[in-house]
C-alpha cells in the first residue's frame, strides 16, 4: 500500500454518511453498491468525520514496581459528525427518532422527547490516498447530540456522536479500502 500521506475526502460531496435499519445487508468491500436500505443523511460539515477510538487498561505490579500484568478494562469506538442538510429526513430521524419526524403534504413536523434511540447500521464513504475507503458500523446508536445554532453566519447543523456497538463477532466496525 505504500507510505503515502493523505487526507480523507468524502467519496461524494452530497453523500458520504449512510444509515439503514439494524440488520440490513452490510457491504463487505469498498466498492460494491450499497444495499437500497442505506439512505444518505445529506451534506456533512467541513469538519468531516472523527473516529474516537479508546482503549484503557489496568496494570498490576509486583513488589518492587515491576509491571507483571496488563488487562484491558475498556474499549470504545465512536464516530462524530455534523449533518448540515436540516431538512434531510434521514438526518432528522437519526437525531429525533423515526417516530418523531413526519413529512406529509409538504409539511415537516418534529417532536423532541426522551425516547431511547434505536440502533442503526452506518456506512461512511471516503477517498484516502486516491482510493475508495468504506467504514461499516453494523450496530451504531446515537450517543450524544450537540447544540443547534441559528445565526447569519453558520449553517444549521445537527452534531451527533454515534457509539459503535459490538456485533455478533465482537467487532465494533469494519474498514475496507481498494488497493
Amino acid at each position: 500500500m505504500g507510505n503515502t500521506a493523505s487526507s480523507g475526502k468524502p467519496k461524494s460531496v452530497s453523500g458520504a454518511v449512510y444509515i439503514a435499519p439494524k440488520g440490513s445487508t452490510l457491504p463487505t468491500d469498498a466498492s460494491t453498491a450499497l444495499d437500497a436500505a442505506f439512505k444518505s443523511v445529506g451534506y456533512i460539515s467541513d469538519d468531516g468525520l472523527t473516529n474516537a477510538m479508546g482503549l484503557s487498561s489496568e496494570e498490576k505490579k509486583a513488589w518492587g514496581g515491576l509491571v507483571v500484568m496488563s488487562t484491558i478494562t475498556e474499549v470504545t469506538d465512536e464516530f462524530k459528525f455534523t449533518m448540515i442538510s436540516p431538512q434531510n429526513e434521514e438526518a432528522l430521524k437519526l437525531v429525533f427518532g423515526d417516530d418523531n419526524v413526519t413529512i406529509s403534504s409538504g409539511k415537516l413536523t418534529i417532536k423532541k422527547n426522551g425516547k431511547e434511540p434505536v440502533e442503526h447500521a452506518f456506512v461512511f464513504e471516503m477517498i484516502v490516498c486516491g482510493k475508495a475507503k468504506r467504514i461499516v458500523v453494523p450496530q451504531g446508536k446515537l450517543k450524544e447530540t450537540g447544540d443547534v445554532t441559528y445565526n447569519d453566519a453558520d449553517e444549521v447543523g445537527y452534531e451527533v456522536t454515534i457509539a459503535a456497538l459490538a456485533d455478533s463477532n465482537d467487532n465494533t466496525h469494519y474498514e475496507y479500502m481498494t488497493t
